[in-house]
């Protein structure tokens, strides 16, 4: 790996386009490139960028626990293989943490005057006095001590995963490399003497410890002869869905889903899949129908890169469904897409009177204008589909425990269609 080459250089920020849709970490051997999602604003300052893509590798983990979001690419060679990235991380903060390798201890005995007393030796190697009424009391003790052995194996183990570690993303913290590794268990034995280290221990840091080098000996143990590792995803627009839903959306949703079935003439009656809506937020006593949409427009400023005609009419139905299922009252009923886009680099802007541009979405959140149906007259605001722009950046570090003050900005983005004019009647 060139350790030369900055931080930054590594760093590219996706425009979506065919073949530009990778969002994670690709390396080989030689190099290693940091992908961000559209949208995103690299900060100026190293650490914070460091601090971003720690965030970033920590979203792609979070959700490939929870939803197995992460697949391996189209655009990923074949023969590379899932990459256990946060591993290789683990080992690398608690090296530098630590600043030391893990060094088991061999068992002494000694004779002291304090210390952890072994008992049974005390009472066979020590000779005690015999007080008046016949208890005995010991001036000295064997008591236990602990010498480091760096030649235990697990230290070896550890030395080497190490090395590997930083050999494959140490240039993410610092441009340092340790000591090559001296000789040490196979991958195979690795497994198993780490394996049952895990069930004796108890001590929850080097569980962590242990595990994340099992998952490295594994990975070692199974990659093929590539040198591509990646960690990442094609389809981050299932991610930035499941982000907008934590940070907005209400926990069960299933009543909001319109229903169908077949009442069949023949045979049984059969029910089919519900449309399900991204995510239902309720503010104030209000509901929001939002459809988390990873579409250019907010990069692009081009109408081509809108949701389509079937985005919207299914919008459309969502707010039927709600107001004449559930009754809520259509006052009370809003619908919007989410698009990503870089609030400190958009395309949102108007010319002033001196011919400069003025940015107009310069917050984290903000309306862009909004979609009808031409079949709907006089349309009802949740016929009216807003256009919401989020800034990405913003949303990975906040989509877990969402302020209430940004809610409260999606709902007035989205209720921007209450001043808007009355939508005019198609062209015939």
């Amino acid at each position: 790996m060139d350790l030369q080459k900055s931080i930054r250089e590594r760093c590219h920020v996706n425009k979506n386009g065919e073949g530009d849709r990778f969002v994670g970490v690709k390396a080989d051997t030689d190099d290693a490139v940091i992908y961000f999602p559209i949208g995103y604003q690299l900060p100026p300052n190293d650490d914070d960028l460091r601090a971003d893509i720690n965030n970033l590798l920590c979203v792609l983990a979070a959700f490939r626990k929870e939803d197995k979001l992460i697949e391996e690419s189209k655009l990923v060679p074949p023969g590379t293989v899932g990459f256990p990235m946060h591993a290789y991380l683990k080992v690398i903060r608690d090296f530098l943490r630590k600043g030391r390798y893990y060094m088991e201890t061999d068992p002494r005995f000694k004779t002291d005057t304090k210390g952890s007393a072994s008992w049974p030796r005390t009472v066979r190697e020590q000779r005690a006095l015999v007080q008046k009424n016949g208890s005995l009391i010991f001036t000295n003790m064997t008591v236990r001590s602990v010498t480091p052995n760096a030649d235990k194996k697990i230290t070896q183990i550890h030395r080497y995963c190490v090395y590997e570690a930083f050999d494959k993303m140490g240039w993410l913290y610092v441009p340092y490399m340790p000591e090559k590794p001296g000789p040490h268990p196979d991958n195979r034995e690795a497994i198993y003497i780490l394996e049952k280290k895990l069930a004796s221990t108890h001590n929850d840091v080097e569980q962590e410890l242990f595990s994340a080098m099992v998952s490295m000996m594994k990975y070692m143990d199974g990659k093929s002869s590539e040198k591509q590792y990646f960690f990442g995803t094609d389809f981050f627009e299932r991610i930035w869905e499941k982000m907008i839903d934590k940070a907005f959306g209400i926990e069960d949703k299933d009543c909001y889903f319109p229903r169908t079935r077949w009442l069949l003439d023949y045979g049984p009656n059969k029910s089919k899949a519900p449309l399900q809506p991204d995510t239902i937020m309720i503010y104030n006593g209000k509901v929001y129908v939002l459809d988390a949409k990873w579409y250019r427009y907010g990069y692009s400023g081009s109408p081509d890169h809108l949701p389509n005609g079937p985005d919207i009419n299914k919008q459309i139905t969502y707010g039927e469904y709600i107001e004449r299922a559930m009754g809520v009252p259509s006052a009370n009923l809003y619908n919007a897409f989410i698009m990503p886009f870089n609030r400190e680099d958009n395309p949102f802007f108007e010319l002033g009177a001196d011919g400069n541009p003025i940015p107009c979405v310069t917050d984290n959140i903000g309306n862009i204008g909004e979609a009808v149906g031409n079949w709907k007259p006089d349309p009802q605001n949740y016929e009216r589909v807003q256009g919401i722009v989020v800034d990405t950046r913003f949303l990975m570090y906040n989509y877990i425990g969402m302020p209430d003050q940004w809610r409260r900005q999606l709902a007035e983005a989205i209720e921007k269609v209450e001043s808007r004019p009355p939508v005019p009647r198609p062209a015939t």
